[in-house]
């Protein structure tokens, strides 16, 4: 009887083990986003062929994480902003930790928290600190490239800036690679 019961339990085990899906792996991201300001020379005549809003700056993100769990990620990112505007270019260095919401058939609806360290190439103004929350959309595409659609709010402390931080809602796309 031990026997039978002990090998119930291992093929029970070993059909459990093997018919889950692994979601513990590594990653690679990356995005390009912009926000949009209302354009200073923007007048209601239709002929001047000027929109209302124009990009105000770019933001490159590429980093590396590790998925916990079929909802939880984190990871580190870096990035390369450029405020066209202020003329402020930023390196963000950042710890990211985000959380599917909804996750069907490996698309996910997600919520991600970042915060980290800015570093400016230029003595015009101080190294501060970075912080983010965004919202997004990831696509499972082809083999293991996916899609990503996203909303964020960016807000970078500044000291000498006016009010002492930069604060940004972009909209961009990327990919992620697992």
């Amino acid at each position: 009887m031990k026997k039978k019961l002990l090998l119930l339990i291992i093929l029970l085990t070993a059909q459990f083990t093997f018919t889950q899906e692994n979601y513990k792996k590594p990653y690679f991201t990356g995005s390009i986003s912009t926000t949009f300001a209302i354009n200073e020379n923007y007048t209601l005549d239709p002929d001047d062929d000027e929109s209302f809003l124009e990009p105000a700056s770019l933001l490159i993100r590429l980093g590396a994480g590790y998925q916990l769990h079929r909802r939880w990620q984190i990871g580190i990112n870096a990035g390369f902003d450029h405020h066209f505007r202020f003329g402020i270019n930023a390196i963000p260095l950042y710890g990211s930790l985000r959380y599917n919401i909804v996750d069907k058939d490996n698309d996910n609806f997600f919520i991600e928290y970042n915060q980290g360290k800015m570093w400016r190439p230029s003595s015009k103004y101080e190294n501060g600190n970075y912080y983010g929350l965004g919202v997004g959309v990831q696509v499972t595409g082809a083999s293991r490239w996916n899609t990503i659609v996203r909303l964020d709010y960016h807000k970078k402390a500044i000291q000498n800036f006016k009010n002492g931080h930069l604060d940004s809602v972009s909209i961009g796309i990327g990919f992620s690679f697992f």
